[in-house]
C-alpha cells in the first residue's frame, strides 16, 4: 500500500509540474508572437525550448495518465467477458505496458548517459538547449510508468476490491464532492 501511495503522490506531483511547465511554455510562445508581431523583436530560441519541453511535458504526465486510468482503452468487448477473463486480459495489457516502457529505458539508457557526460546540446544559432534533461525525463517517466502499470496490475488483477474503491473516489472527484 505504501508503494501505491508513493507512486500516486509522485505521479500527481509530476503532473502538476508538467501543467506549470505547459503554462510557462505557452506564455513564452505568446510573448514571442507579440514580440515578433508588435515590436519586430522575437524571443530567440523559443522553437528550441518548445521542442525540448514537449518531450519533457509528455513524459512527466505519463505516470499520472496511467494511474488515473486516462490512457486510451478499447474495452467494449472485454466488458462482456467473464471476470477471470477480464483480469487475464488486464494482466496481459499491463505486462505489455511494462515491456514497452522497459524497451524505452533499455534503448535510451546509453544515449542518456552520453548526452549528460558529453554535455550534448540541441539547436543552432541564438540558443542551444541541453539534451540531457529531455533524455533523462524520458527514462524517469518510463520508470514511473512501469511502476504504475505494476500497481495497476496489483489493484485490478489481485485486489479488485481496491479498484472499486478507486473508481468510487474518482467518481466523487469528478462530481466535485
Amino acid at each position: 500500500m505504501n508503494l501505491i501511495k508513493i507512486s500516486d503522490w509522485v505521479s500527481k506531483a509530476l503532473m502538476v509540474l508538467a501543467a506549470a511547465w505547459t503554462i510557462a511554455i505557452s506564455l513564452l510562445v505568446l510573448a514571442n508572437i507579440i514580440g515578433r508581431g508588435a515590436f519586430d523583436f522575437p524571443i530567440h530560441g523559443t522553437a528550441e525550448m518548445v521542442a525540448a519541453s514537449i518531450v519533457i511535458i509528455v513524459f512527466l504526465q505519463t505516470g499520472y495518465a496511467i494511474r488515473s486510468r486516462s490512457m486510451l482503452r478499447a474495452d467494449f468487448l472485454v466488458t462482456h467477458l467473464p471476470d477471470m477473463a477480464q483480469r487475464l486480459l488486464l494482466a496481459l495489457g499491463y505486462l505489455l505496458g511494462v515491456l514497452f516502457f522497459l524497451m524505452i529505458i533499455t534503448g535510451g539508457w546509453q544515449e542518456s548517459v552520453l548526452s549528460f557526460v558529453e554535455n550534448e546540446f540541441e539547436g543552432e544559432g541564438a540558443l542551444r538547449v541541453p539534451s540531457w534533461p529531455a533524455r533523462w525525463t524520458v527514462l524517469l517517466g518510463s520508470a514511473l510508468a512501469m511502476v504504475n502499470y505494476c500497481v495497476m496490475a496489483y489493484v485490478d488483477v489481485f485486489r479488485p476490491d481496491l479498484m472499486r474503491e478507486e473508481v468510487e473516489e474518482m467518481k466523487q472527484l469528478d462530481m466535485g464532492h
